[in-house]
């Protein structure tokens, strides 16, 4: 059976998410580290909020770095000091919804082996764009796989953990030019849009 801990179940939006208040609105600005995705298309900084979802940002910042150990979904090989990222596509991107990677497969149903809880904090939500997230496949199912809003998505409230969001407007163009590639019919990136590597800076 593939490794689904990192399926992300929330399909095409199909309506609108429940109204929230301005009460509601919380300008998320308490990060603890910068995570920059390098990819074949630019950098993309992202504040992590390790106070709000401290297991979830160490996973990331793990695999990034390579100081977790994961398994190799394609071979099943235990890797260690290997960063998964590396060299691993945005697999499926949907505009005006959202961008997701983190499958060394490429093909959306890969992850790092293992499989962790979720960390949904009152704090955060969906109620704007360029939040990043984990993609799972219900309760209890994170992974290795995330993906970056580009929408305001208030119906993925409490059911994806999130984690970071983008952290200036020039990361935003470029998850906005990610965005706006051709894809396919199952939504994958005609041309491979790649992450290179991942870098973190402590704060």
């Amino acid at each position: 059976m593939p490794d689904t801990s990192g399926v992300l179940l929330a399909d095409r939006p199909t309506g609108f998410g429940p109204l929230f208040t301005h009460a509601t609105i919380v300008t998320m600005t308490q990060h603890t580290s910068v995570a920059t995705l390098h990819t074949n298309h630019g950098a993309i900084k992202i504040n992590l909020f390790g106070n709000h979802a401290p297991k979830t940002v160490a996973n990331f910042e793990g695999l990034a770095t390579g100081e977790i150990e994961w398994k190799d979904p394609r071979n099943g090989a235990t890797q260690t000091g290997k960063p998964l990222y590396n060299g691993v596509i945005f697999h499926r991107i949907i505009q005006q919804f959202m961008i997701q990677g983190g499958d060394p497969t490429g093909t959306g149903m890969g992850g790092p082996g293992y499989q962790f809880g979720d960390e949904i904090h009152p704090e955060l939500n969906f109620n704007e764009p360029y939040k990043l997230a984990m993609a799972n496949a219900g309760p209890g199912t994170n992974g290795s796989q995330f993906f970056i809003t580009t929408a305001a998505t208030g119906w993925l409230l409490g059911k994806h953990t999130i984690f970071g969001e983008v952290a200036d407007e020039v990361s935003k163009k470029v998850v906005d030019k990610i965005e706006n590639v051709d894809t396919d019919g199952r939504d994958k990136p005609l041309d491979d849009v790649i992450i290179e590597s991942i870098t973190i800076e402590k704060v």
